[in-house]
């Protein structure tokens, strides 16, 4: 079974081959919850297979529970022609090249464990030191690390003789000499895999009266449940969405008033609604992951077990007591997945609960997720604006692929552009040969390299502290070292750099591949090749500069050309008007609690969070600003926001959403809130898309009769400015015009032109 890797799974994977490269032994994966872990290692060990020689992965996991045996069943089920072993496995036939074995860490360590003898321990050490006479290089995943850091994982680690440990976990500690790969929860929420929030006592009062601190929670939590339930109903789903309930270790009194609770509304182990996973105590655990199982609450006394996955659990009901009781950040992550791994486009779907009155955990949680982690209220729009509509535009969802002659086409573009090449045709052989002898010297000049050897560097010169070793080293001298090419062995060293590159751009290998030899091998026909190269060239052109090419391919993606579609085709337009109500979040603990009145929702505060710094000062001038008569923040995502579509300059279909609508004078303006320029004047924008979009921001306005632009903020005047023409990077250009001039003029005409837009790179 194939499966379709998410952009941020394709980074991790390139990150990781990366990482193996390098001198340092430990790699530290940190996954955030529900990003497919399993999935990025197991794709990552078959991809490092294809490109080196003798080498067998040894997975470990942790734990009682049968996790080897369904990380073997993963990597079986969707990497096509894996070769996969468990212990049993090992001791039948030992080890061989391109072995993925999979084995539980307390098989190995734990004293008496009858799965492997004195006498098999002894075998499986011989079968380690075999596979050492037969070259074959070991490279360790340790799953879970932080509960396998013992003296005696380290000894049995001893015995593989690895260089390289792959140690995966969402809490990594103690790694300092480490290169560490950080799988952001942002990257993992976008794809939707997990939920967008995490929100902490929903509409909670500000005192809080009640006889049963207990039934005040539970209540909520049911409440909620019950919510869920029909608004899943309304998706055409069967789910039955997960209360759990976390009571304290050694209270049973807690655990008698929590099912004496559960009984009195109906929610009993007798008619299957209720379940308990205790040590001494199971009740309704058969499929309880189901989507559809029966059990609506479950009840555990400590973090649930390591691997156990329930993505219909979306509440959290954390008991406390008196007892100090360490932060489980796991228990936490038992209620993030989505259930479905996508997103409903629905805040209340999209969002996990947490009901408790522990301070001390609801701390925890909040300086573990962050921004993820807020408190929240259900704010009314306001009477005044329930008839307002906007067109909206949404993506055909039909280009889920790169386009690959667009690719091709942006690459040569990009090239031209950055290089002032000449694109030829193979098919013409006199100009293909004087062009393409002028593409290499061009290139040559810029700096690429072109030699039949296979060139590696490294440094020399002397070190004589530590302190700024990085940059003393980096201003060494550069020994180049040659290697004759030989493509047999330099085979897999291409296979590797090559699918390095696709993975910038998520494209696969034989994409990718394609791609580079229609570009620069001459046997392979097109009509806008740049080189001219035999095969045994591909391989060192590609290997001496994979770098470069990666660079250069990647920001081809995003960077000016001349062809961007002018307006995506397949799309479909939609009336889009304000959500009638909104889950709102915001920092509980911000100084600052006071109402911003001109919000078209009831209630908005100023410590409203998530925002980024520019939206916070953009916000904070539209409140003071006596021109603005109303203002909406936008969603990041999903068809119940207001949304433009663009394409990029692979053709791929994006969805582009601005972060405001705003009423100006009567007018309907449309607000993109970017990075600021520094006190130099140097942009401070990390979006490489923002001149794609505001392009495609541009026609929109003038399609639909509106006005609007880019808000950014020049930090040497502490100024807001806004951009409404041709969009600039140099805060200095005309272009770029004080933000409170603009919207305290009532003809702004006089800064919008009202007509056809610029092409974006030139014609």
């Amino acid at each position: 079974m194939n499966i379709n890797l998410m952009d941020f799974q394709l980074k991790a994977i390139s990150d990781l081959m990366e990482a193996m490269e390098q001198d340092k032994r430990d790699i530290i994966l940190k996954s955030a919850t529900g990003s497919g872990k399993t999935i990025i290692l197991t794709h990552f060990m078959y991809e490092y297979f294809k490109s080196n020689r003798n080498i067998v992965f040894i997975w470990l996991t942790p734990g009682k529970g049968d996790l080897e045996e369904q990380s073997k069943d993963k990597m079986d089920k969707y990497v096509n022609g894996s070769q996969t072993k468990l212990l049993s496995d090992v001791m039948t036939s030992g080890f061989t090249e391109n072995d993925a074995c999979f084995i539980n860490w307390e098989k190995l360590t734990k004293k008496g464990n009858n799965a492997l003898k004195d006498s098999e321990r002894i075998n499986f050490l011989e079968y380690i030191e075999k596979a050492h006479t037969e070259n074959l290089s070991f490279k360790i995943i340790i799953d879970e690390s932080h509960q396998n850091d013992t003296i005696k994982s380290e000894e049995i680690l001893k015995y593989f003789k690895t260089d390289k440990i792959i140690r995966t976990s969402a809490t990594p500690k103690g790694y300092t000499d480490a290169i560490v790969i950080d799988i952001k929860e942002e990257d993992v929420i976008a794809q939707g895999l997990i939920k967008r929030l995490l929100i902490i006592n929903e509409d909670f009062d500000q005192n809080i009266h009640t006889s049963s601190q207990i039934a005040y929670l539970l209540n909520k939590a049911i409440l909620k449940q019950q919510e869920l339930y029909t608004a899943l109903r309304e998706q055409k789903t069967e789910i039955n969405p997960l209360i759990i309930v976390q009571v304290p270790n050694k209270n049973d009194v807690l655990l008698d008033e929590v099912e004496y609770y559960f009984e009195s509304q109906g929610i009993t182990y007798d008619n299957g609604k209720l379940a308990v996973w205790l040590s001494n105590k199971k009740e309704n655990l058969d499929d309880i992951e189901d989507n559809a199982a029966s059990p609506i609450a479950l009840i555990i006394k400590q973090a649930v077990a390591t691997g156990w996955d329930c993505p219909r659990a979306y509440i959290l009901v954390k008991l406390r007591d008196n007892m100090d009781e360490t932060f489980e950040i796991q228990t936490i992550g038992r209620i993030r997945r989505m259930p479905e791994a996508k997103h409903y486009e629905n805040d209340l779907l999209d969002s996990s609960y947490l009901y408790t009155l522990d301070d001390k955990f609801t701390e925890g949680v909040k300086q573990f997720l962050g921004k993820d982690a807020l408190n929240a209220e259900k704010l009314p729009l306001k009477p005044e604006h329930k008839k307002f509509t906007l067109t909206s535009e949404q993506r055909s969802g039909l280009d889920a692929t790169r386009d690959s002659f667009q690719v091709l086409s942006a690459i040569t573009e990009y090239f031209v552009k950055t290089y002032n090449v000449t694109p030829f045709s193979s098919t013409v052989p006199g100009k293909a040969g004087t062009n393409a002898k002028i593409n290499k010297t061009k290139l040559e000049t810029a700096g690429y390299v072109f030699n039949n050897e296979i060139i590696d560097t490294t440094k020399s010169g002397t070190l004589h502290t530590l302190t700024n070793a990085a940059k003393t080293i980096a201003a060494m001298n550069d020994i180049n070292i040659h290697s004759p090419l030989d493509t047999h062995k330099h085979g897999r060293q291409f296979h590797h750099e090559t699918a390095g590159i696709g993975l910038k751009i998520s494209l696969e290998y034989d994409q990718i591949l394609t791609i580079i030899r229609k570009l620069f091998d001459k046997t392979n026909p097109c009509d806008n090749k740049i080189l001219s190269l035999d095969i045994r060239e591909i391989y060192s052109f590609t290997l001496n500069n994979s770098d470069r090419l990666r660079h250069d391919i990647q920001n081809s993606m995003s960077t000016e050309l001349t062809f961007l579609v002018e307006k995506p085709s397949k799309i479909t337009t939609t009336k889009f008007t304000f959500p009638q109500t909104l889950i709102f979040t915001y920092d509980g603990n911000g100084k600052n609690q006071g109402i911003m009145s001109k919000n078209v929702y009831q209630g908005y505060r100023n410590s409203a969070e998530p925002r980024s710094s520019s939206e916070k000062d953009f916000e904070r001038f539209c409140e003071q600003c006596k021109a603005v008569d109303w203002i909406y923040k936008n969603g990041d995502k999903g068809p119940e926001y207001f949304s433009i579509v663009y394409t990029d300059n692979f053709s791929k279909q994006r969805s582009f959403y601005p972060d405001y609508i705003i009423s100006l004078h009567g007018e309907i303006w449309i607000i993109e809130t970017k990075g600021g320029f520094d006190h130099s004047g140097n942009s401070e924008d990390i979006d490489r898309f923002s001149r794609i979009k505001f392009h495609f921001l541009t026609g929109f306005l003038i399609r639909y009769h509106l006005k609007g632009g880019f808000v950014r903020k020049d930090n040497k005047s502490g100024d807001l400015c806004i951009c409404m023409n041709n969009y600039s990077d140099d805060i200095f250009d005309e272009t770029w015009h004080l933000l409170n001039d603009v919207f305290n003029q009532k003809n702004t005409g006089n800064y919008f032109i009202a007509a056809e837009p610029d092409p974006p790179y030139g014609t």
